[in-house]
């Protein structure tokens, strides 16, 4: 059917351009996910009144976080292709891609959880550290659980962006839809193949979206 309409398209191609987009993205949330949430802790058990109150740490932690959401992504891939082709042993492939879209999505995840746990009651961090809660107690029973709605809504943001990354590294031969748009659409005047990938793009989004806000939905107790 899709191949009458767009006579260029290759849907085995097609295929396999969607499962490298998400093996990238899903492989990449997870990354982003653990370094996102310890960063975001950082900022804000360091920050001035927090548990672990420390201006240098706050300000370094802070700092890296700053500039790598400062850096636009592209320029952050080539940066990180020397440290790319050490980790990985490769700079092309969807394996490639993983540390720059880890390494450029956990800083924007970083600032959102600090964000989300500002929101969560301080009576509640106070009564517990009253009881004598020690500061893994007040993290894994009060801070992750009270803001658990906040962190999925912006873990589902940060998702999105990553789908657009992944395109973005598409380009330089990361793979998934981004290259395959590049290449197989944009380069041979296929421009048929280049709109199904931005259908396609753009249902995967919608699907992201949806999962996130039910998750989160189902989590908020308000």
């Amino acid at each position: 059917m899709l191949t009458d309409l767009f006579p260029n398209l290759d849907v085995e191609d097609l295929w396999g351009a969607i499962y490298e987009t998400f093996y990238m993205t899903i492989l990449s949330l997870v990354g982003t996910l653990i370094l996102g949430i310890l960063l975001g802790l950082l900022l804000y058990l360091t920050a001035k009144g927090g548990i672990w109150q420390n201006k240098l740490i706050n300000l370094v932690v802070a700092a890296i976080v700053n500039i790598f959401r400062a850096i636009p992504f592209i320029i952050l891939i080539l940066l990180l292709f020397p440290f790319t082709d050490f980790l990985i042993g490769t700079i092309r492939g969807p394996n490639a891609a993983l540390p720059a879209l880890i390494i450029g999505s956990a800083p924007f995840y970083g600032r959102l959880v600090e964000i989300a746990l500002k929101e969560v009651d301080k009576g509640v961090v106070e009564a517990a550290k009253a009881m004598g809660a020690k500061t893994r107690t007040i993290i894994f029973r009060v801070l992750l659980p009270e803001s658990m709605p906040a962190l999925v809504s912006g873990l589902t943001v940060t998702a999105i962006a990553l789908i657009g990354y992944t395109a973005m590294a598409g380009v330089i031969g990361a793979g998934g839809l981004g290259n395959y748009a590049y290449y197989f659409g944009f380069q041979r005047r296929n421009f048929d193949i280049v709109f199904i990938c931005t259908v396609v793009i753009v249902l995967i989004v919608f699907i992201f979206q949806f999962i996130g806000d039910f998750i989160s939905n189902k989590l908020d107790k308000r």
